[in-house]
């Protein structure tokens, strides 16, 4: 952390910081403000009278703004305070499902696309006076829409090159589900970081005799796609790691995608270790529920499944019943997206806290310095292990 500020005092932020969220992220965008003030008042780094550190130290970045919509469900953007010469974080979560808005007299629920939609509109109402812009999105819109696949639409390229094309400077996510999307903007800026060190924290501090060595733990990758972050896992911890892949009817097409047939496994023996399974998101989450139970079948001793985003597409009945079976001993994500309330009534449910690593991504973005230690976790990996290892 000493490094981190260090390379802070020596630099200058591009622009006074400001931070306007969409009102599905207004929750976690006031922790991450909360955790900004904080920041820059009890580890100054800078000389509050010298004029070029102007709006550094400030009792709040939030922009008072909102997207209010007519009763035809059409909206638009308001920004009600000054962006001009500002360095401009717009801050979304796109799958917050629990807002609604009326069209003619009935309730709708936001879908990805009109939070999307009031991304850009606050772009618009910014009316080209921030010096930079600057959008957040954890989970990335479309960013499962990735590839084509026949005549498919690619959604998630264009959506990226619509916000290039608005003005946008530098885009942040967190674990796309394939980063290579990035190129269909390869002159702005695309960073997309992984929650591995917060994951970590979160099962140490639930499970006090998780022990992290090849003999008692194994990392497993639930299909191909997950296999970097596995491989990341496995490496920086020294255990082995496993891999399940998903054989699927490919004649068959149900609510858009072919159906899993099985999930094959390649890897050492798992009987008697603790495993945990990482992946970027649990959607229905019965394909990672599947995979537990095989590994269980298999001997595990404990399940712990690590995924960065929580959508629960079709609720947590699958969850209880795979917990109260014991297939499923811990389930860890962020808090990087809405999850309904009643996941923190779940004995299994523990939550990796990603305001303090999203507010550091801000300050060192804001200060143009580089997040290569931000990206790659390693240093802060191998301390917290020392530290466990004393």
């Amino acid at each position: 952390m000493s490094t981190y500020f260090d390379s802070l005092r020596q630099s200058i932020p591009v622009a006074p910081l400001k931070l306007a969220a969409t009102e599905g992220a207004r929750d976690f965008a006031a922790k991450v403000n909360d955790t900004l003030v904080s920041y820059r008042h009890t580890n100054p780094t800078h000389d509050l009278n010298n004029a070029a550190f102007r709006g550094y130290y400030e009792d709040s970045y939030l922009l008072d703004c909102a997207c209010p919509r007519f009763g035809s469900g059409e909206g638009k953007g308001i920004i009600n305070d000054s962006v001009r010469g500002s360095d401009l974080y717009i801050l979304s979560d796109i799958t917050n499902y629990s807002l609604t808005y009326s069209v003619c007299g009935m309730t709708n629920h936001m879908s990805p696309d009109d939070h999307y939609q009031d991304i850009k509109r606050l772009i618009s109402a910014s009316d080209g006076k921030a010096k930079r812009l600057n959008v957040i999105m954890p989970f990335l819109y479309e960013g499962r829409q990735h590839k084509r696949s026949g005549r498919e639409s690619l959604d998630c390229a264009l959506a990226l090159q619509e916000l290039a094309n608005m003005g946008v400077t530098n885009i942040i996510t967190f674990d796309a589900h394939d980063p290579r999307v990035q190129n269909a903007v390869p002159l702005i800026s695309f960073d997309t970081f992984m929650p591995t060190y917060q994951f970590l924290k979160a099962i140490l501090e639930c499970t006090p005799d998780f022990r992290i060595d090849s003999d008692h733990l194994m990392i497993i990758s639930p299909d191909e796609g997950a296999m970097s972050r596995a491989v990341y896992f496995s490496t920086i911890l020294g255990v082995d790691m496993g891999m399940f892949y998903k054989r699927r009817d490919y004649s068959t097409v149900i609510n858009g995608k072919n159906p899993i047939v099985a999930h094959e496994f390649l890897g050492d023996s798992v009987k008697d270790k603790d495993v945990l399974i990482v992946d970027d998101m649990i959607s229905s989450g019965e394909s990672m529920l599947d995979v537990a139970k095989q590994l269980k079948e298999r001997q595990a001793r404990r399940i712990f499944v690590c995924t960065t985003f929580g959508l629960f597409t079709d609720g947590f009945d699958k969850f209880d019943d795979y917990y109260n079976k014991g297939y499923l001993d811990k389930l860890i994500t962020t808090n990087l997206n809405y999850r309904d309330p009643e996941i923190y009534e779940k004995p299994y449910y523990k939550e990796a806290d990603m305001t303090g690593f999203m507010a550091s991504i801000i300050d060192c973005l804001n200060h143009d310095v580089s997040s290569s230690s931000l990206i790659t976790p390693t240093e802060k990996i191998q301390k917290l292990l020392a530290k466990i290892q004393k």
